[in-house]
């Protein structure tokens, strides 16, 4: 199913795994506080049948310009590589690099387009992370991207947006520090995009959740490798 670009300015990428129960709340609140023209993408893997599943029945009942693609499974870089192939299939000028567990507050996009151009291609949205460097603007974990910037790549990478060695988290550590790297980096304070973590008590937990530990060291490790290309 796909709705086409049309005159969409904005896609936004949404990599799900295993939360089929996110799909209704993810697309109301993007509608309800998103006005500009857009257009959604779920990116699925080709063995969750539940979320396809639930994708599919939601996007056949919905007004909404919804697209559905489907990947073969990957235990590494899963999360990296959904986004990567979104970026350069798609056309719009505008990219978000989201998730199935955000709430986007009304605004959330013209705060953040407005801070894209004169050589910054990355803006980072408010969270709502109680986190030190995310309330201080220093780090964010969604992100709207110009299309300009898609060509630039990693550090390593040209047209590839995310690295995909790591296993999830860490992917926007170096997606950060990359754009800062290059003087592309801005924080938007005022664009919230709420990221719904059990970790701040804004869900429930789930496997995918309590995998994080496992997960984080892993990443860690791929992040103190790699570091010395942008440090």
């Amino acid at each position: 199913m796909d709705e086409g670009r049309g005159d969409h300015e904005l896609v936004v990428i949404v990599p799900v795994l295993r939360r089929a129960h996110r799909v209704v709340p993810l697309v109301a609140s993007l509608e309800a506080a998103t006005p500009e023209p857009h257009r959604l993408v779920f990116v699925a893997s080709a063995t969750d049948r539940p979320m396809i599943e639930a994708v599919e029945r939601f996007a056949g009942e919905s007004s909404a310009a919804i697209s559905l693609e489907v990947l073969a499974s990957s235990r590494v870089g899963d999360y990296a590589r959904k986004i990567n192939y979104v970026a350069v299939t798609s056309s719009e000028p505008f990219l978000f690099l989201g998730a199935d567990d955000l709430h986007f507050h009304p605004g959330w996009y013209p705060a953040a387009r407005v801070l894209l151009g004169g050589g910054i291609g990355v803006v980072g949205t408010q969270d709502l992370a109680p986190t030190a460097r995310s309330q201080a603007g220093e780090h964010a974990t969604h992100f709207l991207v110009a299309r300009e910037y898609v060509a630039r790549g990693t550090i390593d990478e040209p047209g590839k947006l995310l690295h995909e060695g790591y296993p999830h988290e860490y992917v926007d550590d170096e997606f950060v520090q990359t754009a800062k790297k290059r003087n592309a980096w801005a924080f938007a304070a005022d664009s919230v995009v709420e990221h719904l973590h059990p970790s701040w008590g804004k869900a429930p937990r789930d496997p995918l959740y309590d995998g994080q530990r496992r997960r984080m060291n892993a990443g860690r490790a791929v992040l103190v490798r790699r570091r010395h290309l942008w440090a």
